[in-house]
């Protein structure tokens, strides 16, 4: 009889990696939210990427490589057109008497090997794993091609390039897009380098000398080659005709959205156009189909703000708040809730503006405000449709507020945004807004604050022995909360683009009501009194979270300081 195969969990389970209950859960997230066992794995954090492949390679059988130099013979990756090695993520890895050896992440791709050995004439191809990331990582640093950067292909478009090239841009693209236009390969180019880098804005500014490009990565803008100011009018107009805006209007703001297919997925971009001294800026939001697909696990907590946060919004009506400037994540946290809640049995309603990602199971609506459709419409609408769930995009003013508030005392579950930097001062600002204090007290089931903090690049932190003082103390940190404690700082690799950081998540003050909180709520106390209170009953401030992450070694003091300073007399 043959041997059953085991299974990822068993294997990883067997080596030590993972525990039991951890395989058990991993595997339970998976079937929840359509992921393979590796992918939900890497999503809960509970295994490595690395120990993830070994242990998919030995399932199949496979031998598993590491992806370098070194490894990568360049005899073999001339056996294979660069665009099926950019498209499938493969890598030709040694040719030897005829036998072709093809590095691969997915062990179960049998369509890519057979399509090879098609296309190759060739019976042996022998397929190994690596992990997907360094199969990306050596791609994108070695097979660029000629025109990898932003200035080498800008200096090699015709000096005579002028504003009569707008036309031909135009005329190019009302016909059939001719990918090898200079203008449109400069502009695909510098979008799909802003995806391949992780950004999550492309700014386009036009300077008195330069078109200056720059990139959003983890919340910090980073400088690309600029664009010769000759270009402006073309790039600009290259733009506009891609988000449908109107090429002709300059005076006024536009905005647009773009539609590409970049890397084998289906990406947004919400183009906003803005006038200003020195021409059109352009800012391209990049609107990834996985961006707000993310679970709770994912966003950051602490095992005691998780159970809190899970327990909140588990709660049958009322209000949660989320609180914090604008790009710290707080609409990416209520979709993570409302995905937990999102259940056949449950109706879910949301007012937002904009839409930008879309959930099947859930009822989003789009707020116009030229046509009068306003979040306090859409809200009265609501109501009679029997929600169980609303979500509000933000309470921007009293008559939202109200509504909102009517709606939890109605027996609905309410989610909401609010823009104050603490979740104390939340409660104050719906006072100001003109709410009556007894409805906010009896209303309001919860308040988180959050901020995005960048993670420290697992392949390059290292331990900062000599901390600076001076950011010691603005995170808060005495010698006793040191003691016995490793501090990381960034390092700087290629996995990490040289920042020392790779990806965010957040830091959190979660406040939950009780008797006490909603007398001072009632009563108008002011916001050092409620968060008195507040800390009394449990509650841990953002600086405190940011803490508890640099000594676990997920941030840096350098970037708690960053964020953390308007919060140091908060403490």
């Amino acid at each position: 009889m043959a041997r059953k195969r085991q299974t990822l969990g068993e294997i990883l389970v067997e080596q030590n990696v993972l525990s039991k209950a951890d395989a058990d859960k991993a595997a339970e997230y998976g079937l929840d939210h359509s992921k393979r066992l590796g992918e939900a794995l890497m999503e809960l954090d509970l295994a490595q990427e690395e120990d993830i492949y070994k242990a998919l390679a030995k399932q199949h059988g496979m031998k598993f490589v590491e992806v370098s130099q070194s490894t990568i013979s360049q005899d073999a990756l001339g056996m294979i057109d660069e665009r099926l090695i950019k498209n499938h993520e493969i890598l030709p890895m040694s040719n030897d008497g005829g036998v072709l050896t093809v590095v691969i992440s997915d062990p179960l791709d049998l369509d890519t090997i057979d399509m090879l050995r098609f296309k190759l004439g060739a019976a042996d191809v022998i397929p190994v794993v690596a992990c997907p990331s360094r199969i990306k990582r050596y791609i994108d640093k070695n097979m660029r091609g000629p025109e990898a950067s932003l200035d080498q292909l800008s200096k090699s478009l015709d000096a005579s390039v002028d504003a009569s090239l707008d036309q031909d841009v135009k005329d190019k693209a009302d016909t059939a897009d001719d990918a090898d236009a200079p203008i449109i390969k400069l502009i695909n180019m510098m979008i799909s380098e802003a995806v391949r880098t992780r950004g999550s804005d492309i700014h386009v500014e036009p300077m008195s000398d330069r078109v200056r490009v720059r990139y959003r990565v983890d919340g910090v803008c980073l400088e690309r080659e600029s664009i010769p100011k000759r270009l402006q009018n073309a790039v600009t107009t290259r733009l506009k005709i891609m988000s449908g805006t109107d090429i002709a209007e300059k005076r006024v703001p536009q905005d647009g959205r773009i539609k590409m297919r970049i890397g084998g997925k289906d990406i947004d971009f919400r183009v906003s156009c803005c006038p200003g001294v020195h021409g059109e800026s352009i800012v391209l939001r990049i609107l990834r189909p996985d961006s707000a697909n993310v679970g709770i696990q994912q966003l950051g907590f602490e095992s005691d703000d998780y159970e809190k946060f899970l327990g909140v919004i588990k709660k049958p009506n009322g209000i949660f708040l989320v609180t914090g400037p604008t790009g710290s994540g707080k609409t990416t946290t209520l979709y993570a809730a409302l995905q937990e809640l999102n259940r056949p049995d449950k109706k879910i309603i949301t007012a937002e503006d904009p839409v930008e990602y879309v959930f099947p199971g859930m009822n989003q609506c789009q707020v116009r405000e030229d046509i009068g459709l306003s979040f306090g419409k859409i809200l009265r609408s609501m109501l009679r449709q029997a929600p169980n769930i609303i979500l509000v995009g933000e309470i921007r003013d009293l008559e939202v507020g109200e509504i909102a508030i009517q709606a939890a005392l109605t027996g609905h579950l309410v989610f909401s945004t609010l823009h104050t930097n603490d979740a104390s001062s939340a409660l104050t600002r719906l006072i100001d807004l003109g709410i009556k204090p007894f409805l906010v007290a009896s209303s309001i089931q919860a308040i988180m604050a959050q901020r995005l903090i960048r993670r420290l690049c697992s392949e390059c932190r290292i331990p900062d022995e000599n901390p600076p003082t001076g950011q010691l103390r603005v995170c808060g940190f005495t010698d006793e909360l040191l003691k016995g404690q490793t501090i990381y700082k960034p390092g700087g690799c290629s996995h990490c683009s040289n920042t020392g950081y790779r990806g965010r998540q957040g830091i959190f003050e979660l406040l939950i009501m009780n008797s006490e909180l909603r007398e001072l709520a009632f009563n108008r106390a002011g916001i050092a009194e409620i968060r008195r209170a507040a800390r009394a009953s449990g509650m841990k401030s953002l600086l405190h979270d940011g803490q508890r992450k640099i000594l676990s070694g997920i941030t840096s003091l350098e970037e708690l300081a960053r964020l953390a300073q308007a919060e140091v007399d908060v403490m």
